[in-house]
């Protein structure tokens, strides 16, 4: 029997946990997997890491310095970095530190959580220099090569998957009404208050509108809590703040988003990832242009969609539809329902052009949208050796630029550890490990209370 590849995830958010852990998953189906949190300011709370639902063997907060003291101490077949940019250029910095010739070492893969909207070029040249870098969809996979392409770096990284949490039961067709209507929120966009203080009206006055509908206000995080985002505005508060409250058809949800999508007939977003996850079921999806179809809100992403509507649309009772031809292009292949569409399991579709064009390339991809980068990274295990990885900045292509990204994370220019990186805890009494967990504790606290409470109060002092 085959012994089980060793996997780690290195996260910094739930989103990203969630993205990396799946990801993994997809990637080396058996598997033993270690999950590392690089400790910062978005590092998911025992809650938050519950509500995602994916679970690790071992779960661990580190630094980068110590995830690299880490996975050069042991052996791991696969890493997996669900990370910002700078972080994962810290990383790959370091392992080349470690590997700086052909080695046996492990496959480094990244990529992104889910619509990448904003800091294209700056992200990307962030996360070259790994094994691969996955792209959600076709039009993803040609945008990132170009970026490559236009700099001179090598592309052959760049494989194009999907999003690794797109799945659940197709919609069961509502007809013409709309039962349960879910607004997906997100913690910065908008950032004004008076944006999402209207969004937030918005819905609750489309509750009020429609009495026999039930609208849910699904929220990411509690007040005090950090995900991929700064949220300095949360919903929570601003629903404190409407007169009279929100209405008896109208509440605010936590959870697991496929589990709310279960019951959704119609999705409402500014620009949030639940709109590909709800596209991919057959439910109908709304992205907000309320507040315009800007580059800064991310809802330009949805452009040819079909998706575009306002609040005063979905009042009116429209039920936007997908455009196919996006879909496809955009990595969402929609569900075809069933007889007993709600509890039947999903049955992706692919269109023709694209199976043709799989077959042609000798992949089988038609049902499994990982099927090329599984392949790939078998071939990298297979390697008795792997090349030093090759980040695209290098102290002479960016010589004022990079040190500053690894001196962020407490590694030198050359992506060796600073002195004093790594703490060693050796003999240290459980009492100091637990005094130190808690000063961590309470110095997040006080950073999430400066965001939410202190720095909107300043902001607004300053408009005076």
């Amino acid at each position: 029997m085959p012994e089980r590849k060793r996997v780690a995830v290195l996260a910094d958010s739930d989103t990203r946990w969630k993205w990396g852990a799946l990801t993994a998953r997809r990637l080396v189906p058996d598997h033993q997997l270690t999950g590392f949190l690089l400790r910062g300011r978005a590092t998911p709370t025992a809650r938050q890491l519950g509500e995602v639902g994916v679970r690790a063997d071992r779960l661990t907060e580190v630094t980068c310095a110590e995830f690299l003291a880490e996975i050069e101490r042991e052996h791991y077949d696969v890493v997996v970095l669900a990370l910002v940019g700078g972080a994962v250029q810290a990383v790959l910095h370091g392992a080349r530190a470690l590997w700086p010739a052909p080695d046996r070492r492990p496959v480094l893969v990244t990529g992104y959580v889910g619509v990448v909207y904003e800091k294209l070029a700056d992200g990307l040249l962030l996360r070259h220099g790994a094994d691969l870098v996955l792209a959600n969809s076709r039009h993803d996979a040609q945008r990132f090569r170009a970026v490559y392409e236009g700099v001179g770096a090598d592309a052959g990284a760049v494989t194009e998957t999907a999003l690794p949490f797109l799945g659940g039961a197709p919609y069961a067709p509502a007809g013409s009404r709309a039962h349960t209507v879910v607004f997906a929120v997100q913690p910065s966009v908008p950032d004004s208050r008076a944006d999402r203080a209207y969004l937030l009206e918005r819905a609750a006055g489309h509750a009020r509108r429609h009495p026999g509908r039930e609208v849910l206000i699904k929220l990411r995080s509690k007040p005090g809590e950090h995900t991929t985002h700064l949220e300095e505005q949360p919903y929570q508060r601003l629903a404190e703040r409407i007169p009279g409250g929100l209405p008896p058809n109208c509440r605010l949800v936590y959870g697991n988003m496929s589990e709310v999508l279960d019951g959704t007939d119609l999705l409402v977003t500014v620009s949030s990832t639940a709109a590909l996850e709800s596209l991919h079921r057959g439910v109908p999806t709304a992205v907000l242009t309320d507040l315009g179809i800007r580059e800064a809100l991310g809802n330009h992403h949805f452009l040819g969609s079909g998706c575009l509507a306002s609040w005063d649309q979905l009042d009116s009772g429209l039920l936007p539809e997908g455009d196919p031809v996006w879909l496809a292009a955009h990595g969402v292949l929609p569900a075809r329902p069933g007889p007993d569409a709600r509890t039947a399991p999903p049955v992706p579709a692919r269109p023709a052009d694209a199976a043709r064009r799989d077959a042609a390339a000798g992949e089988d991809t038609a049902h499994d949208p990982y099927a090329v980068a599984r392949a790939r990274v078998a071939g990298l295990l297979a390697a008795a050796r792997l090349p030093a990885p090759a980040p695209y900045y290098t102290a002479t292509t960016a010589p004022r630029y990079l040190p500053g990204i690894l001196a962020r994370h407490h590694l030198a220019p050359d992506g060796t550890p600073l002195p004093g990186a790594v703490r060693a805890t050796a003999g240290e009494s459980r009492l100091r490990r637990r005094l130190r967990g808690h000063l961590r504790d309470a110095a997040r606290g006080a950073y999430r209370h400066g965001v939410q409470r202190v720095a909107p109060v300043i902001r607004r002092l300053g408009e005076l």
